[in-house]
């Protein structure tokens, strides 16, 4: 089966290509870019006119909750809410439960993919047994299923030996351990940025070191053992300029950010409007929203190469979850089908450019995950037809009742994003296209 994507504005930032172009899939492979290429037989044909013609997006942290969650969201809905929000891969996270902490639950999580999943879904494989932080995990048999990295996600690997030994076993794979960078001897019983507003709101705070003890730790152990590591979802200013020393010194790590971090302050916490509430749970996210300037450091360290890419941390939940109150509400935000339309205000206020975007939504990411025969983050001639198309104007309003994920908890409700997936394609196949929204101003 042929497709011809034709006539829309192509970006690669693997390749530095930004041109009007069409696109010709054959099967599962991208076979041809160039001007006026001929429709061929048998073929779907999409007008992409006046819209932006991108390698697919990959989120290299997601929470599908399957096994253990499924009210929260399974991997068919995580999927599908993928889809919409133009990610063509997805890397599961190991806080599931059990825990994927063996090979056995890795196949497990790919057959269930295979199976129920529309776009591609990678599994990352626990670092410790039960996410507990005690004892390594198989990490060799969980490479042999398909890990493209360890992590303990949601909780930090905080013994310094544990760290030290994992980073050693990951490198004799050649993978990365993902760290969620935080010192619990900091951060307690912390709900919420420490600070005026906490303070205002008379919530416990988690202080900005809680995050940059543990970012230093990893810096100075992945400079030890000359070892990868990924620092997940870096929130604060302090974080990001150790991070730019460490890589000005040539020490190999990587670090992501959230649409969160980069687009909303802890201010978001306070009530919505004007709610009788004296807070917004779906606000509540770990790490927490930090202040204006931290996203501003975050937003400039995507911009110059810093932070290296974006992960979504898609965090579905119920809404009995985020409904107690803020001490007690689960942490974390959805995110798959919100997440380019917030960062696309990035792109509308001058403070980084689309190019660099797709970049950190593509190829940036494709090169942590090093499985050039899953995702490749390029629409290069050849590599594996996963491609987005949106529409980069285009203005809507965040319904989350709508949602196609189980987890409506998002502090952007009722905003109005500019920015909007048209069509979403996994192995040459249209997994998502969407009717242009109904905007109620």
């Amino acid at each position: 089966m042929k497709t011809l994507i034709r006539g829309g504005r192509l970006i690669d930032p693997s390749r530095g290509l930004d041109m009007i172009s069409d696109l010709l899939i054959e099967n599962d492979k991208i076979i041809g870019i160039g001007t006026g290429i001929a429709v061929p037989d048998a073929s779907i044909l999409i007008d992409a006119s006046n819209l932006i013609v991108s390698p697919g997006f990959i989120d290299i942290h997601c929470h599908l909750r399957e096994p253990g969650e499924e009210h929260k969201e399974t991997i068919a809905t995580g999927t599908a809410a993928g889809a919409k929000g133009g990610f063509t891969t997805l890397c599961a996270m190991p806080n599931t439960i059990p825990a994927m902490d063996n090979p056995e639950m890795l196949l497990d999580i790919k057959a269930r993919a295979e199976k129920f999943g529309i776009v591609k879904v990678i599994p990352i494989g626990s670092v410790t047994l039960g996410r507990y932080g005690k004892i390594l995990t198989d990490m060799r048999g969980m490479a042999d299923a398909g890990a493209i990295g360890f992590s303990d996600d949601g909780n930090p690997i905080a013994d310094y030996h544990i760290m030290h030994k994992a980073l050693l076993q990951a490198k004799a794979l050649g993978l990365p351990i993902i760290n969620h960078c935080e010192d619990p001897s900091l951060s307690k019983n912390g709900v919420m940025n420490e600070g005026i507003v906490a303070s205002a709101l008379g919530l416990p705070g988690w202080p900005s070191l809680a995050e940059e003890n543990m970012v230093k730790r990893d810096i100075e152990l992945a400079m030890q053992t000359n070892s990868r590591i990924h620092l997940a979802h870096i929130s604060t200013r302090g974080s990001v300029e150790f991070i730019r020393q460490a890589k000005n010194m040539g020490i190999n790590i990587t670090a992501e950010a959230t649409p969160h971090h980069l687009t909303i302050t802890e201010e978001w916490v306070r009530p919505i409007n004007d709610s009788m509430l004296k807070y917004n749970t779906n606000a509540k996210v770990n790490p927490p929203l930090r202040t204006k300037e931290d996203v501003d450091a975050i937003v400039l360290a995507l911009s110059d190469g810093t932070i290296d890419c974006i992960g979504t941390d898609h965090a579905p939940h119920s809404t009995e979850d985020k409904s107690y109150s803020f001490e007690d509400a689960s942490f974390g935000i959805s995110g798959l089908e919100t997440a380019f339309g917030a960062l696309m205000s990035l792109v509308h206020k001058n403070r980084i450019d689309l190019s660099t975007l797709i970049k950190s939504l593509t190829y940036a990411p494709a090169r942590i995950i090093n499985k050039p025969d899953i995702c490749t983050g390029t629409l290069d001639v050849g590599s594996r037809a996963d491609v987005t198309i949106f529409d980069p104007d285009l203005r809507w309003q965040v319904k989350s009742d709508l949602f196609i994920s189980k987890g409506k908890n998002t502090p952007i409700a009722e905003e109005f994003l500019q920015g909007y997936i048209k069509t979403t394609i996994v192995d040459g196949r249209i997994v998502y296209e969407s009717e242009d929204p109904i905007i109620v101003d």
